[in-house]
């Protein structure tokens, strides 16, 4: 990953505001999710991280869901976290900046004491998560029109 690369947590709204642009500029411009489904009522009580290059121009963002919004995501489990909304703007793919964000919001479930990561990837990047040490269950689903599988990994 490049050095000028760091990954924050959003707890201001501008920098919630930079994450729901690039959540905004992959998923619904790029990928074609409608609007009304990309924002959620989760976004409220999330855990948002922010990966910004070193001017401070947003490059990703992440969110981390924990208690009942994860509980049910990832089939019941309070103690584990979920892992969403990940988006690194194209120009800044191949740049270690999803992995950052993943680790990143490794970290933070850590520090709500969660005991692991469940997510919901896009089958294509099932092998990026793989090689972060996530492993797949469960069948195949579509999710915004796009065929995902759950994940999972413990901390």
């Amino acid at each position: 990953m490049s050095p000028v690369v760091t990954v924050r947590v959003a707890e201001d709204p501008a920098g919630r505001e930079a994450c729901f642009g690039v959540r905004k500029e992959v998923f619904v411009a790029e990928q074609g999710v409608p609007e009304d489904i990309e924002y959620d009522a989760h976004d409220a009580d999330a855990v948002h991280l922010l990966a910004v290059a070193a001017d401070g121009t947003p490059l990703g963002t992440a969110r981390l869901l924990h208690g009942a919004a994860a509980a049910a995501k990832n089939g019941g489990d309070p103690a584990v976290g979920s892992l969403g909304r990940l988006a690194v703007l194209k120009r800044a793919r191949g740049l270690g900046v999803g992995a950052a964000l993943v680790r990143a919001v490794e970290e933070a479930a850590r520090e709500r004491g969660l005991t692991g990561v469940d997510l919901h990837a896009q089958t294509h990047a099932l092998g990026f998560y793989e090689r972060l040490g996530y492993e797949a269950y469960g069948p195949e689903f579509p999710d915004a029109g796009m065929p995902h599988r759950a994940m999972r990994r413990a901390l």
